[in-house]
């Protein structure tokens, strides 16, 4: 039984694997424009196969669609951290408030289990 904590998270993770969707098609789409080195461009075509498909796949999995946000966000990240460590303390302080949405997610995913829901 689903409750409403558990469409919050679904709503919050599909908003994600949205959001990731459309960063890497639009990664994709300005190739010509910008080159991208090769392995940044393997890696950004196997994440955009898997955000796309865990609209699918993924749909009955929690924790794969939470891979997938990892995974997609990674190939993303850590490339271009290699190439310019100076990166790094941007993201760091990006971490935060990424790190606290993902706690909350977890949690609400996980309130309520165990109890009856209340009417």
């Amino acid at each position: 039984m689903s409750t409403r904590w558990d469409k919050v998270e679904l709503t919050a993770s599909y908003t994600l694997l949205a959001i990731l969707a459309t960063e890497l098609l639009t990664r994709l789409g300005l190739i010509t424009m910008f080159p991208v080195p090769t392995v940044d461009l393997v890696l950004s075509i196997i994440a955009t196969v898997l955000v796309i498909g865990a609209f699918w796949f993924a749909r009955q999995s929690r924790a794969l669609r939470f891979s997938i946000i990892g995974f997609a966000a990674a190939t993303q990240l850590v490339p271009m951290v290699i190439r310019q460590p100076v990166l790094l303390l941007p993201l760091v302080g990006a971490a935060i408030p990424v790190g606290i949405m993902l706690w909350a997610m977890i949690a609400l995913s996980k309130k309520g289990r165990g109890i009856a829901p209340h009417s």
